[in-house]
């Protein structure tokens, strides 16, 4: 793994974090492709079922595409699997927590919106701020910000390139807790509540989220007993494990298979 990219293991739950805190953590193409190769072993870990992404240092999750090597060579540069490897990655049932540590700028909040669960520090702030360089939110912003906090909500920071404070991000409701102390820890701690439940679980879940906010409701209701996942939880151990435990008043053993 490259050095621009970090990851750590603590049982099942992955670290990843962008180290180029002399850059606030904005992404090269080298950084790309370690984030996007950072991913693609998590997803294909079994043994991993959670995941955090945070940035180095206490002052930028990630201010986003590095401009200084765009400028210098003209080329924006991102990998199949979306800004970070994570913005367009598709079928990612493990859940991804954002540790957003600082600045969060361009593809930095497209790579927080792009996970599922967001954790601020309370000096953290927020924006896509493309169209203030020529450039537009082409990482997911576009089309993620309005199905999360609603068109005009969006509209006011996508066509402005305003700045949000963690405040504002928890009361608009992109962000889901500011950390009254360290961020990472307050990350794991919902990683740890999540990997209290069947991995299955959480992954069938995942996944029929996210399927239906395309699908219309009478459809996404008929629909989600037959999305993969749905069907993998059905057939896996954790099913029936989760029953046998509650019944003898013990915790589960939960296999993720």
């Amino acid at each position: 793994m490259s050095d621009l990219v970090t990851v750590t293991r603590e049982g099942a739950l992955t670290i990843i974090t962008i180290n180029r805190p002399e850059a606030s953590n904005a992404l090269n193409n080298d950084a790309q492709v370690a984030m996007n190769a950072a991913f693609d072993a998590f997803a294909a870990d079994d043994d991993q079922w959670v995941a955090i992404v945070t940035g180095a240092g206490p002052k930028a999750f990630c201010a986003g595409h590095d401009l200084k090597q765009q400028a210098a060579s003209g080329e924006l540069v991102s990998p199949p699997n979306g800004f970070g490897g994570l913005t367009g990655r598709k079928g990612l049932n493990k859940p991804v927590i954002a540790a957003v540590n600082g600045v969060a700028m361009g593809g930095g909040l497209e790579l927080a919106l792009a996970c599922d669960i967001v954790v601020a520090a309370a000096h953290a702030a927020f924006a896509l701020p493309e169209v203030r360089v020529g450039l537009a939110a082409l990482g997911g912003g576009i089309q993620i910000l309005p199905q999360v906090i609603g068109a005009k909500h969006a509209m006011g920071m996508l066509l402005t390139g305003r700045r949000v404070s963690a405040q504002e991000g928890h009361a608009l409701g992109f962000v889901n807790e500011i950390a009254e102390g360290d961020v990472l820890d307050v990350a794991r701690k919902w990683a740890v509540e999540i990997l209290v439940a069947s991995p299955s679980s959480v992954r069938a879940t995942k996944e029929a989220v996210r399927l239906g906010l395309s699908t219309p409701y009478d459809q996404a209701i008929a629909d989600q007993w037959n999305y993969p996942a749905m069907k993998a939880m059905f057939a896996s151990e954790d099913y029936v494990e989760g029953p046998k435990a509650f019944s003898a008043k013990r915790v589960p053993e939960w296999k993720g298979r």
